[in-house]
């Protein structure tokens, strides 16, 4: 499968690292596909690693990765073209966050009402977005390993057979998968990641991930 990646950073090339390791074809789109960061990607990952502009990974994909920070989603999206990604399953992995103070953890940009799945959807209103990734550190993202076994990751995404598609590439990676339905439990999903980061920060580790008990 052809792989889109929206986004060079730690995010995005850690997932590209994931797909490109199931032996998919990833494309990471950029501002700037010349910068030093994205070339020694592409020269780490070999050769179904490649990069281009936002547009032209948005147009090889047959499959979307979201992997901006907030403040660039918008634009990001703009610069792909959404009609590039009509039709198509977009995993939006960001969080809508509000940075402050150096020490003190981030806020949500949108919440309660809305979410930036939400938003996401509103700017992709032809393409299959499912919220996914986002309430776990890269570290962790691909073939995560805890002590008390595989970490369960929430999604949710209005078309039922986008979200099949994604259930299958997060086993691949090694996660148990829950579904809470529509795009609209990105609402809670996203506050899930403000959890994450408070007990971080508390214990002072990034090694944790939620876990689905049932009985």
């Amino acid at each position: 499968m052809k792989i889109g990646v929206l986004g060079t950073g730690i995010v995005g090339q850690t997932l590209a690292g994931g797909f490109i390791s199931l032996g998919h074809k990833v494309m990471m789109g950029t501002r700037d596909a010349k910068a030093d960061k994205v070339k020694a990607w592409v020269d780490k990952n070999g050769k179904n690693a490649s990069s281009g502009t936002f547009e032209e990974a948005a147009k090889f994909s047959e499959l979307g990765v979201l992997s901006t920070l907030w403040t660039g989603t918008e634009n990001a999206i703009k610069l792909a073209g959404p009609k590039n990604l009509s039709g198509k399953v977009v995993i939006d992995t960001t969080n809508p966050l509000l940075f402050g103070k150096e020490g003190e953890p981030p806020k949500l940009a949108l919440g309660h009402n809305d979410s930036g799945g939400e938003q996401v959807q509103r700017w992709l209103p032809d393409a299959k977005v499912v919220k996914a990734f986002n309430m776990v550190g890269n570290a962790h993202m691909v073939h995560p390993q805890f002590p008390g076994g595989p970490p369960d990751m929430f999604i949710c995404g209005n078309d039922k057979t986008a979200k099949e598609k994604v259930i299958d590439i997060l086993k691949a990676f090694g996660w148990i998968v829950t579904d809470i339905g529509g795009i609209e439990g990105a609402r809670e999903l996203e506050p899930m990641c403000i959890l994450w980061v408070k007990y971080a920060m508390l214990h002072k580790g990034w090694n944790h991930a939620f876990k689905m008990l049932n009985k």
